[in-house]
């Protein structure tokens, strides 16, 4: 019986192991199902692009794993059973159960609404395919209006920065606003910050420091000094969440639900499963959890690609980097930011800036999804057995 390999999840993370393992292993010995809540790969580096009317590309999963072997289950996730091996999915069929022997988890993280009330009800976000498309519905109709809309970032992480530059670029007749809890960009140098303000004022993006946010209504947001702020699009980008389907199943997991996992990112109460990506609570090289990141998303991708094969063939396990070396932030498509940081994950003086910044964002996100949409690229032909499989042949031939 072959060793069923289950991968939920195919963004960033997802979408690379799979294709790796399907090139690496033997397929006489393993079978590798992917389920996916969409039929296409989705940029979540460029959804804010999208968002602002931009035309990004959405590759078919099933091209993307064409002559792989790999099961595509367009499906999602329901539920997960590790004691039982079971994989609960839910699709236009009615769904069912997928059972494994070796279990990626990468279904990644969504807009996080710290209980904020009228978040869910109310506010637009850029997490998924869908919502920026809702998003950008909501943009469009302001745009046919005639007048200048409003629109409301509640947020000044890298997605608030970028979604706020790229709406006032792509969208110059509406008004912005950008809702910052502290500081504006407080993580990054001091010549980096400067630069942001520089970008903000240039697009004309009004700028909210050290403000609260406490409730979301339908056209105005309430502010815990007592401001009110219309707004005809709040875009919520105040941090990101994991589904609770692992912490459902009785997988160990932090309090935000992501799982924790060994330096190999195999699972700390479960071995048959490893995680990668947002879904993952892991340790880096520095000493320091890994942040939800498309950075984050490759490197334990290949980890955990080499955990498995290593495990699974016997060769024993390489220990892959597990860093963060610093941040690339773009302000329209034609400004951003490089900033680098020190091995604490504190900014360093130095930082670049302008359309060489942006240049350099841009080809990282070209790079990102030639090289998932690609997976198997590159990677030597020649596949592993598995040692149980290389165990048996051997004892056969004795025999």
């Amino acid at each position: 019986m072959k060793h069923r390999i289950v991968v939920l999840g195919a963004g960033y993370a997802g979408a690379y192991v799979a294709g790796t393992l399907a090139r690496r292993l033997s397929p006489a010995d393993t079978e590798i199902t992917v389920v996916n809540a969409e039929p296409d790969f989705v940029q979540r580096l460029r959804l804010h692009q999208l968002a602002a009317g931009q035309e990004i590309e959405a590759p078919k999963l099933a091209d993307v794993f064409a002559g792989t072997g790999i099961r595509l289950r367009v499906a999602r996730v329901n539920a997960v059973d590790p004691e039982r091996r079971i994989v609960a999915v839910a699709d236009a069929d009615g769904g069912g159960e997928l059972g494994y022997d070796t279990l990626l988890y990468a279904l990644g993280s969504h807009v996080a609404d710290h209980g904020v009330p009228g978040v869910t009800q109310h506010a637009l976000h850029v997490t998924g395919r869908p919502a920026a498309l809702r998003l950008r519905e909501r943009l469009d109709s302001l745009d046919t209006r005639g007048e200048s809309g409003s629109v409301l970032v509640v947020g000044d992480g890298l997605t608030g920065i970028e979604t706020a530059t790229e709406i006032a670029e792509s969208r110059p007749g509406l008004s912005v606003t950008l809702v910052a809890r502290g500081e504006l960009g407080a993580p990054l140098s001091a010549g980096a910050r400067s630069h942001l303000r520089q970008a903000c004022d240039r697009l004309g993006i009004t700028v909210r420091e050290h403000t609260s946010v406490e409730a979301v209504e339908a056209t105005r947001v309430l502010c815990a000094d007592g401001a009110v702020l219309a707004s005809d699009a709040t875009v919520w980008t105040a941090g990101f969440a994991v589904d609770p389907i692992a912490a459902a199943g009785g997988l160990e997991v932090t309090e935000n639900g992501r799982i924790v996992v060994d330096r190999t990112m195999r699972s700390l109460s479960h071995p048959n499963v490893y995680a990668a990506g947002d879904s993952a609570y892991v340790i880096g090289d520095n000493g320091r959890p890994l942040p939800m990141s498309c950075a984050s998303a490759g490197y334990t991708g290949r980890q955990a690609t080499a955990a498995i094969m290593g495990r699974l063939t016997g060769r024993g396990i390489a220990n892959t980097k597990l860093e963060y070396v610093g941040n690339h932030i773009s302000l329209g498509r034609r400004d951003g930011i490089l900033q680098m940081v020190d091995g604490e994950g504190q900014a360093k003086p130095k930082h670049l800036s302008g359309r060489r910044a942006a240049r350099i964002k841009s080809g990282i996100l070209r790079m990102s999804l030639w090289a998932t949409s690609h997976p198997t690229f590159g990677l030597p032909k020649r596949t592993r057995r598995l040692a149980a499989a290389q165990d048996a042949s051997a004892e056969k031939a004795a025999a």
